[in-house]
């Protein structure tokens, strides 16, 4: 799905019949400004999605952005403006700050998690729990609020979870079976500290500390040989990712920076004096 069939979905979602408010107004074309404001402090990404919005119901709609993504944005502060048809505007401003709230959301989350590691080797990473259709955009936002992206989906990069190893029987079968038909990078997820010392002795360059405590995590560690990478995963959340980063761990994977962050707070505001096009 591209990013202007997910506009259109989300549109038609919106108004599958029409805007049945502002239709029934039964008003002329009105040219004016909008401006888009932060209600709280937050991390900006989404910024293409919500002039791509803007544009699909008025092609002739200017944005003049103020800040890039990856900006942090204060309370109150004018995050862009828009000039054109504000009667279109206001039929595309749902959806369009639906996508950037959502995706500012998860850059201002992510950044806050990078903020708790940053005195540590760790980086934040996240995980392919994302709403369908919107991985790219999550991504992206992730990226934005200073995290990094593990595989983007199931083609992109080997890692053999619990079921994988329960259906292959055994995590060095597992591994073997594997081997024999691709020499990609191998990352194994381990629950104890003998799936460790398995995946040591198998040589997977990466090992996924699946819901393990600190304290095991370290005794992990000390199993493995130089070189080898180790990530965390699983109840991580911001009152702990700091004592996990400072166990010495290189990644520490988070599903709540995409599943679970809260949507940032902002307000698109109008201006119905009539306004010349090129005036911002």
């Amino acid at each position: 799905m591209t990013l202007m069939d997910l506009i259109q979905a989300a549109l038609r979602e919106d108004m599958p019949t029409g805007d049945l408010t502002t239709d029934s107004l039964a008003l002329s074309p009105r040219f004016g400004q909008a401006k888009l404001i932060a209600k709280e402090d937050l991390v900006l990404s989404g910024t293409l999605p919500f002039e791509q919005t803007m544009l699909s119901l008025d092609p002739n709609a200017k944005v003049q952005w103020h800040f890039k993504e990856g900006d942090l944005v204060l309370n109150r502060q004018a995050i862009c403006h828009i000039t054109g048809d504000l009667i279109q505007i206001l039929k595309a401003e749902r959806v369009a700050l639906n996508f950037i709230g959502h995706l500012s959301g998860i850059a201002t989350l992510t950044r806050c998690y990078v903020k708790k590691v940053e005195h540590t080797k760790a980086k934040i990473l996240d995980t392919r729990k994302t709403l369908p259709g919107f991985r790219d955009l999550e991504k992206k936002a992730v990226v934005h609020g200073g995290g990094q992206n593990h595989r983007h989906g199931l083609s992109d990069a080997i890692l053999i979870k619990e079921n994988h190893i329960t259906v292959a029987g055994g995590l060095s079968k597992a591994v073997e079976r594997i081997r024999e038909h691709t020499k990609e990078r191998l990352e194994v997820e381990c629950a104890t500290l003998e799936d460790v010392r398995e995946a040591v002795r198998m040589k997977v360059e990466r090992v996924l500390l699946d819901n393990m405590s600190n304290d095991l995590m370290k005794q992990a560690l000390e199993l493995m040989p130089p070189g080898m990478l180790a990530e965390a995963s699983g109840n991580m959340n911001l009152d702990r990712v700091k004592s996990v980063a400072e166990v010495g761990v290189d990644f520490i994977s988070v599903g709540a920076i995409t599943h679970s962050a809260p949507t940032a707070d902002v307000s698109l505001l109008f201006d119905w004096q009539a306004t010349d096009l090129t005036s911002i």
